[in-house]
């Protein structure tokens, strides 16, 4: 037998304030592929953040990530790859 859990319900700012829940997936949709990044190449994912910072809020989110080095795209292709990673990084010993 599967018991659902209801304890989202919960969380009420799910009710009352979900657009700030969405800009949760938004800002880890970021952070996710900037760590991808920094994987890869450290220093250039500093650079690349840096150069979105110095932005401000004066550009729309897609130039910012993009010049982040990232892409503002929540389909398979973006978020697959981060996912693998972070199966791979949580089956690590020690990472639980």
């Amino acid at each position: 037998m599967i018991v659902l859990s209801l304890t989202w319900r919960r969380q009420l700012h799910l009710f009352t304030t979900a657009f700030y829940c969405i800009e949760y997936g938004i800002a880890q949709l970021g952070a996710l592929q900037t760590w991808a990044n920094s994987r890869r190449n450290k220093m250039e994912a500093l650079a690349a953040y840096k150069r979105a910072l110095a932005l401000g809020g004066y550009r729309s989110l897609p130039e910012l990530f993009e010049n982040t080095g990232c892409r503002f795209d929540f389909s398979r292709n973006t978020l697959a790859p981060l996912v693998q990673m972070l199966q791979t990084e949580l089956g690590k010993p020690g990472s639980a």
